[in-house]
């Protein structure tokens, strides 16, 4: 999901993300004046999805002292790859593309561009140095799941496209609310569109009004809803993105899941109408210990 506009923040659903981190292998292709370029489905200055772009830019900044740049695209795969194309030119050392859709563009740029990194995050892609940076948001989604079905009388998920990110992210969801109730209903609304604002907010109130569990993602959207969010689920990717520096790039696609309690975090929000009792934080917590073993699982393989 990538958010446009405040009315979308009931939306649920979202694609997901960039990191960097994991098993390494050493190569002399980042200089020490390292240079990082964004591309942004969107504007930065958007809360949710481009937001969480935005700010892991600013600790690759920060933390590497890097030269920093951002573009902000309309979907227009033409423009993907010449954005791509315009960075690795001007000597940048890695670019990063937010979102899924900036994958075929990067595979086609790169061919060109041997000494640039291009990461794709929400993305499974590793082909050269063309790297796949994913949360594995169907595991926070099912633990959210669970929740709801705990809560609520039912399950309502909104997403824009149906691409893989989502589609996968729904499945945990699913999949959470059905390891606590196997007969728990989980309505299911694909927009086909990410900039639909008054759609979205159509579909966010249908599902609401059938008694849905709601949350934030990506962003503290409570006080948006401060009676109706049970929890909200937040990334920070900035601090695994800085294993880029001295020239180290992975191995191997990056997938970040609940393991990773530095990057993906979820807290409860106690002053909702019905907030979460305390005495389900215990098993929820059960539940997402269930989740990392591998003992529920998320999705398919």
């Amino acid at each position: 999901m990538e958010e446009t506009a405040p009315s979308r923040r009931l939306l649920l659903a979202t694609t997901f993300a960039l990191a960097l981190a994991g098993t390494l292998r050493q190569q002399p292709v980042l200089a020490d004046d390292f240079k990082m370029g964004l591309l942004v489905p969107g504007s930065i200055g958007e809360e949710g999805w481009n937001r969480i772009a935005s700010d892991a830019l600013k600790w690759v900044e920060k933390d590497l002292d890097a030269t920093i740049s951002h573009v902000e695209l309309r979907e227009n795969p033409a423009a993907f790859e010449k954005a791509f194309r315009d960075y690795a030119g001007q000597g940048y050392d890695a670019v990063l593309g937010h979102g899924f859709r900036f994958q075929d563009a990067a595979l086609t740029a790169a061919e060109d561009f041997p000494d640039t990194v291009f990461l794709i995050s929400s993305s499974h892609v590793h082909q050269g140095k063309v790297i796949g940076l994913n949360t594995d948001a169907s595991q926070p989604f099912c633990r959210m799941g669970a929740i709801a079905a705990k809560m609520g009388k039912r399950a309502g998920l909104i997403g824009g496209m149906e691409i893989p990110p989502i589609a996968q992210t729904f499945e945990g969801f699913r999949n959470g609310a059905r390891s606590v109730n196997a007969d728990v209903p989980v309505s299911i609304v694909y927009l086909g569109s990410f900039t639909d604002a008054s759609a979205a907010k159509e579909a966010a109130f249908r599902v609401i009004s059938q008694g849905a569990a709601t949350f934030s993602v990506y962003s503290d959207y409570t006080r948006a809803a401060p009676q109706n969010v049970l929890g909200t689920f937040l990334a920070d990717y900035g601090q695994s993105i800085v294993g880029i520096k001295n020239g180290k790039v992975p191995e191997s696609n990056v997938d970040f899941g609940l393991k990773d309690i530095d990057v993906i975090r979820f807290t409860y929000d106690d002053g909702a109408t019905r907030s979460v009792p305390a005495d389900l934080h215990h098993y929820i917590e059960e539940v997402s210990t269930k989740i990392v073993s591998g003992e529920i699982q998320t999705r398919a393989k």
